[in-house]
């Protein structure tokens, strides 16, 4: 069984301390509460398992709770995150699949994961992207991702070579890292659109309401997946998702 100390041992004591409650509320003398609770100790050290199968039906239900949150919030906001003509996307322009990618320009994980999902993209034909750009990390975060949003708007087929200029730097952005790429790229004349942060702004309300934590974190089908995953992993869930809308 797969679960922490503390939270087996915070279990323990919210199954003693109900127990201890119904023994004082019940009407016992002194003798027989101190009886029934020193039998409870004695359950619970002779029949360890008791404990076990409360955690394991915790997280059962914590789970459960979790994924129908997640289900409910992917609906209400189904618009804003598949068809929001603001957020940049890639792939399949008819797909059958539609991954959400939360990333930073500033995260060394993202860096690490942005290729392996270009990979994917690459290689199945029916997988598109949405970007969801959420600059957690540092002001220079910020500006890349406003200056990849107003290139998107303004000409999306030459948003894909700044966004990998701008994943594949090493380390944090700084203003000059930034001016680089775009440089590289040929968007140098490049301004930002002051509805850019506007669109930032919606991104981070969304990652609030699925339940994002940090970046990398990539939505396929209703299952909110955390970090960087690797390639194997991350291809098994698509092929998953992609068998079973074919079936």
């Amino acid at each position: 069984m797969n679960f922490s100390l503390s939270t087996f041992l915070k279990i323990s004591l919210m199954a003693l301390a109900s127990m201890s409650f119904i023994v004082t509320a019940a009407p016992l003398t002194q003798e027989q509460q101190n009886q029934v609770r020193d039998l409870i100790r004695e359950t619970l050290v002779n029949n360890p398992q008791i404990l076990e199968d409360a955690v394991t039906a915790w997280q059962q239900q914590s789970a459960e709770r979790a994924s129908a949150q997640l289900s409910t919030a992917i609906k209400q906001h189904s618009q804003a995150l598949f068809s929001d003509a603001a957020s940049p996307r890639i792939g399949a322009k008819n797909p059958k699949l539609t991954l959400v990618l939360f990333t930073d320009y500033n995260c060394p994980y993202c860096k690490q994961f942005d290729p392996l999902v270009e990979k994917i993209v690459n290689k199945y034909p029916d997988v598109a992207v949405v970007i969801k750009l959420l600059p957690f990390k540092g002001e220079t975060s910020h500006i890349a991702s406003e200056y990849a949003l107003t290139l998107w708007k303004q000409n999306p087929s030459r948003f894909g070579a700044l966004h990998q200029r701008l994943m594949s730097k090493k380390g944090y952005h700084s203003e000059s890292s930034i001016a680089n790429a775009l440089k590289s790229t040929d968007n140098d004349a490049l301004r930002i659109d002051e509805k850019a942060a506007d669109e930032l702004r919606s991104s981070l309300t969304l990652a609030e309401a699925l339940g994002v934590q940090g970046t990398p974190a990539t939505l396929i089908g209703e299952k909110l997946i955390p970090g960087a995953i690797g390639y194997e992993d991350l291809e098994q869930l698509v092929e998953a998702k992609l068998s079973r809308k074919s079936s």
